[in-house]
């Protein structure tokens, strides 16, 4: 069970994976949180039986740092250690104590190796981690936004073909590049669904044009930097007039661009207001925190 605060409110997805078929998402449900969080996550754990479930959350946007680095050439027990050194001068918090992932980008013909580092403050993941335990749900991992759409886009990759998949919400778009199920590229780009709606009809055509330039630009120097994979198309997640943005991406991008639909690769009979397309961009962090386990 993934429990997911994104900003009012707390999302809750879970997701099943029956032997031979397509993942199944049993639940998805969101609760606008009033009052401090933790009583919202007290409250959830009573009324949704979170105490039955590993539970996983994410990380906000603004609460750690990403960053691509080149592999240091030391023992796989003292990479945390030896990144966590070059991570100090892109960090305005302290990096002794700090929490630090790494997840390798695989690469082939003898290419530098890099991986992605996740350093997030002592503070948040202690916060986060004593809130889940006064409310007596069982947290067994805290994840980010990035692994979150990996995992979902997993589901959508066609053999031996890269898959870019953008992520529209209240905030900054979210992109990523991904193939055979690994995380290559993922970049943040300041157009979001939110103001998308707010803009009038001038402006949202000028947003559009802006964000199609970015993507543009950002495949073309991914396909400099990993030229053996072939990026078959652009999946489109957005709260927003999902398909105005399909199109308009679509005029202005040499390759396919498709609404994502998570009916193509999942089960949901039982939640019918996941095949809006809004509803699947708004609850798409916390299916892809759910698809964790398995993905």
């Amino acid at each position: 069970m993934s429990v997911v605060r994104t900003g009012d409110r707390i999302d809750l997805a879970h997701v099943i994976f029956p032997v031979g078929k397509r993942p199944e998402i049993r639940l998805c449900e969101s609760f606008r949180v009033e009052g401090a969080e933790g009583d919202a996550l007290a409250r959830l754990a009573q009324s949704r039986g979170l105490k039955r479930y590993r539970c996983a959350s994410l990380l906000g946007e603004n609460q750690y740092r990403m960053a691509q680095l080149e592999s240091p050439a030391v023992p796989l027990e003292e990479r945390v250690q030896a990144l966590r050194w070059r991570l100090k001068d892109m960090v305005d918090f302290p990096v002794d104590g700090a929490a630090i992932a790494v997840a390798d980008i695989p690469t082939e013909g003898g290419r530098q190796a890099n991986v992605f580092a996740v350093i997030a403050p002592q503070s948040v993941v202690a916060g986060k981690m004593a809130a889940f335990h006064a409310a007596r749900v069982p947290l067994e991992a805290i994840d980010i936004p990035e692994m979150a759409v990996r995992n979902v886009a997993a589901l959508f990759e066609e053999p031996n073909r890269g898959l870019a998949f953008l992520v529209m919400q209240a905030g900054e778009s979210l992109l990523t590049i991904s193939f055979g199920g690994e995380l290559y590229l993922s970049r943040q780009i300041e157009v979001s669904a939110q103001g998308l709606a707010d803009a009038d009809t001038e402006r949202r055509q000028q947003m559009l044009e802006r964000l199609a330039l970015e993507l543009q630009r950002t495949l073309d120097n991914f396909d400099r930097q990993y030229g053996f994979i072939s990026v078959s198309r652009l999946l489109v997640c957005s709260e927003f007039d999902t398909d105005g943005t399909v199109a308009a991406l679509a005029q202005n991008l040499y390759l396919p661009v498709q609404a994502a639909n998570l009916s193509m690769v999942a089960a949901f009979d039982g939640i019918p207001e996941l095949r809006s397309s809004e509803r699947q961009a708004q609850s798409l962090l916390a299916i892809g925190a759910a698809l964790r386990g398995d993905a």
